[in-house]
């Protein structure tokens, strides 16, 4: 596979993935006791609504990652997003249940540095044409 199909097949499991995060995020909020704790209903509303952004990102990602002006450049924003959920996390480690807390701090910086790279790659390859 060349470098420009694994760009664009990064940039979709990415966005599949988030999609899939979104989904379970908004469908069952209590997903993220794992993450933040139980930390009651109003943390329900924040992983509704942090799934909602995750699925409306994640569909956005996967109907623009061909489209060579737009495709890189939302594969660099979830990029973006997922660096600031890992360092989010990071920072309030010892406050998270450590499983989670690693778990989705890995998770969330190798998605971003997958995703940078992907951006990378899809923005050389609509240069190039």
């Amino acid at each position: 596979m060349s470098t420009d199909g694994l760009a664009v097949a990064a940039g979709r499991a990415i966005a599949v993935g988030r999609v899939a995060t979104g989904a379970g995020l908004l469908l069952a909020p209590k997903l993220t006791r794992a993450w933040i704790g139980d930390l009651g209903p109003g943390a329900e509303v924040v992983a509704r609504a942090l799934g909602v952004r995750d699925l409306v990102m994640g569909g956005i990602t996967l109907h623009t990652i061909d489209h060579p002006q737009v495709g890189p450049r939302w594969v660099a924003t979830c990029a973006v997003a997922d660096a600031v959920d890992g360092a989010a996390t990071l920072a309030a480690r010892r406050a998270l249940p450590r499983i989670g807390a690693v778990g989705v701090s890995v998770a969330a910086f190798g998605a971003a540095a997958t995703g940078l790279a992907a951006a990378v790659a899809l923005r050389t390859r609509a240069k190039a044409e």
